[in-house]
């Protein structure tokens, strides 16, 4: 039943944590693959914690909108809105701590059966980000999607196979069965060394060097690019170029970036090699 005198009051702590816990159990049925029913979930977190309809809905779009700043897959129905409480993040800070292992998920490689639809426009850059709350961005330092996409290595190589897949898939559907057997998985079969993870060739015959990126998070998620990278993308600039893998988890999509890349991402220096 919903309690009218909580309408307009911020959340409690116990209320946020009891709708935090059920976002993601749905979410672990969506990713899953196993059916649920919305309104039931909301239904019973209403009647929990007192809270209207409403209401709800809206503070898990407001979980969905934190989850895609952490580069995390987030539940499609509700669609991300970024008016916070501050105390939303504590509460998803306190869920993750408990949690650290959906920080970590690495979904199977999806099957390609067809890369038409998996292209998409790349995000248009923008000449600032706007001011994160302080709260997020302590949020954002504590589980760095950038730092825990780059250190989660089943996750690349998933994202790598991935891409394997829908370059094989493309050659055929161009009639170049004969270069999708020429495909080969750099990366796999020679190391991380050569700027690139993926040979692949346009139906021209003219080779495609693809440095695989892959997030569980949305395509604004930020990511790293090596030193080795950037330079074999300023050697090759016709030939190289970035497959940006996202929403790997729940629907994957591609975008590709090519050389140069300034015109099509911000580069910070994250890191520095010190010698004597």
């Amino acid at each position: 039943m919903v309690d009218e005198g909580k309408n307009g009051r911020p959340w409690a702590d116990y209320e946020l944590d009891a709708i935090i816990s059920d976002y993601f159990a749905m979410l672990g049925a969506d990713l899953a693959g196993v059916p649920y029913i919305k309104a039931r979930h909301s239904a019973a977190l209403m009647a929990k914690i007192g809270r209207s309809h409403r209401s709800v809905e809206f503070k898990h779009q407001n979980i969905s909108a934190v989850l895609s700043e952490l580069g995390l897959p987030w539940i499609w129905g509700y669609k991300p809105k970024s008016n916070y409480q501050n105390a939303i993040f504590d509460a998803i800070d306190r869920f993750l701590t408990r949690q650290p292992a959906i920080l970590q998920l690495t979904p199977d490689p999806p099957l390609a059966i067809s890369s038409v639809g998996l292209f998409v426009d790349p995000p248009i850059p923008t000449s600032s980000r706007e001011l994160l709350p302080k709260r997020l961005s302590r949020l954002l330092t504590k589980f760095d999607p950038v730092e825990r996409d780059h250190r989660n290595r089943a996750l690349g190589k998933a994202g790598e196979a991935f891409v394997m897949d829908v370059e094989r898939l493309r050659l055929i559907a161009a009639d170049r069965a004969d270069l999708a057997r020429r495909l080969r998985w750099v990366s796999a079969e020679d190391g991380d060394g050569a700027g690139y993870d993926v040979l692949s060739y346009d139906p021209h015959g003219s080779e495609q060097l693809i440095e695989v990126k892959t997030t569980n998070g949305d395509a604004r998620t930020p990511f790293f690019l090596s030193r080795n990278e950037c330079e074999v993308a300023a050697e090759r600039p016709t030939d190289w170029r970035i497959y940006r893998v996202h929403l790997f988890a729940t629907k994957p999509q591609i975008f590709n970036i090519q050389p140069p890349l300034v015109s099509a991402v911000h580069l910070t220096a994250e890191t520095w090699r010190a010698s004597f």
